[in-house]
């Protein structure tokens, strides 16, 4: 794998949705019994780039609903969610 490689997953710019569309397919392939034993590898290795990057994006998402759940002294508080009835 390149230098540049590297970078851009590590920096994975794709949406949490992108990436988990992209974790299905990985699964779809692995499952599919038509890889090889090196190419089941590499396709499990990005997988697992896959599940970080989301299991990342997810993290951020987490620590931003905390900032915006913070009441008037600063402590996090647990709300729980209600959706709207239409």
């Amino acid at each position: 794998m390149s230098q540049d490689e590297s970078a851009r997953e590590a920096r994975d710019e794709r949406s949490f949705e992108e990436c988990l569309q992209a974790l299905e397919k990985v699964v779809e392939r692995i499952e599919s019994g038509e890889l090889n034993l090196e190419e089941s590898l590499g396709t499990f290795e990005e997988g697992v780039r896959l599940v970080q990057s989301c299991n990342h994006k997810l993290g951020e998402v987490e620590r931003r609903i905390e900032v915006l759940t913070k009441d008037s002294e600063g402590r996090s508080r647990l709300r729980e969610l209600v959706e709207e009835e239409d």
